[in-house]
């Protein structure tokens, strides 16, 4: 009834945990974008089927493991390889979701944990995200940032409580740093993306625009207004880290209208 997918890039130190905590009674399907590490000997291990796509996004690689994977289950569940879903997600998908004909993608929360230490307060939940989908109604386009993923608005949405514990940072900041220049290019403009679910918070971005207010609304928003100030070090950590996004996605876009200017 049900294929995990995880989409690889040299995930050596996060498959293993990963991998461990998935039933075995669920096929794995691994959609690799060019790992030069032991990530496909630690697949091939476990039994998994795998899939070699240069990576074109996040949308499309979702929609390639859906077209292109050979995969017959009614259900998919995309999980990235530094998360980790518990028993009772699989419990719930069994008993309320494997024959349930009302709904195409359920909305799953995560709960992010910042070197090993989980954050409460300082990402502000509830954070959403389409992770479990019927096979032959969903397919997934870019959303508002250019970067993330949007399901179709034809999809019928469900919600979930049940968390999963994504494991987003170690403490390689300069690797991270790397990763989030690239990705803040793609948020220079943000555009609603036609025929797509956006969240709450895609149609609040939006509505704000590319504004310096931006930069110190982001490092209010995670350290004070969410609490942040109570996950200790951790909290300032993540709030820095995601002012310093917003500055460099403000930079970015406000050298491209220079740009734009000077032709």
């Amino acid at each position: 009834m049900l294929t995990v997918v995880i989409l690889t890039k040299n995930e050596e130190a996060n498959l293993p945990r990963c991998l461990a905590a998935i039933p075995e009674r669920y096929p794995v399907v691994i959609v690799d974008s060019g790992s030069t590490d032991n990530t496909l000997a630690i697949a091939a291990e476990r039994g998994c089927r795998i899939f070699s796509n240069p990576w074109p996004g996040f949308a499309e690689q979702r929609n390639f493991a859906i077209n292109q994977c050979a995969i017959d289950t009614p259900w998919l569940l995309f999980v990235d390889a530094d998360e980790i879903y518990p028993p009772a997600f699989y419990e719930h998908f069994e008993t309320a979701m494997a024959n349930n004909d009302s709904i195409d993608v359920l909305m799953v929360p995560s709960i992010l944990y910042l070197r090993g230490k989980r954050l409460n307060h300082a990402p502000g939940y509830p954070i959403y995200h389409p992770r479990l989908v019927r096979r032959e109604t969903t397919r997934f386009v870019r959303n508002h940032t250019g970067h993330g993923e949007a399901v179709i608005n034809s999809c019928r949405i469900g919600y979930t409580d049940i968390p999963y514990a994504h494991y987003f940072y170690h403490g390689e900041i300069i690797e991270w740093m790397h990763k989030h220049v690239d990705k803040a290019a793609q948020e220079v403009q943000l555009q609603p993306t036609t025929g797509a679910v956006m969240t709450r918070r895609g149609r609040l971005s939006v509505l704000l625009g590319r504004s310096w207010v931006r930069i110190i609304a982001r490092f209010l928003y995670h350290f004070v207004f969410r609490g942040g100030f109570l996950d200790g070090a951790a909290g300032l950590e993540f709030a820095l880290m995601f002012t310093w996004y917003e500055a460099s996605i403000y930079l970015q876009a406000k050298a491209a209208k220079e740009a734009r200017g000077s032709l």
